[in-house]
């Protein structure tokens, strides 16, 4: 796993935040979610995960899925 970073909701984003998750960030903090990010990286893919229950993940397809945290 490599190291990430941490961010407030409504914050813009550190530049280390892929630019094909930003969309789907604002889409969840649209929601009125509130609390911090944390991106990290899996097997070379990033995953950022609000600690409101949400995450952010790149699949090993390229696809960008939005849903609620699964332990």
């Amino acid at each position: 796993m490599q190291l990430g970073t941490r961010w407030a909701t409504g914050a813009e984003p550190p530049a280390s935040v892929p630019a094909s998750l930003r969309p789907a960030i604002a889409e969840i903090e649209a929601r009125g979610l509130s609390g911090h990010w944390t991106l990290t990286w899996l097997e070379g893919r990033p995953i950022a995960e609000l600690d409101a229950g949400w995450e952010v993940v790149l699949t090993a397809s390229g696809e960008v899925l939005a849903r609620p945290f699964q332990d």
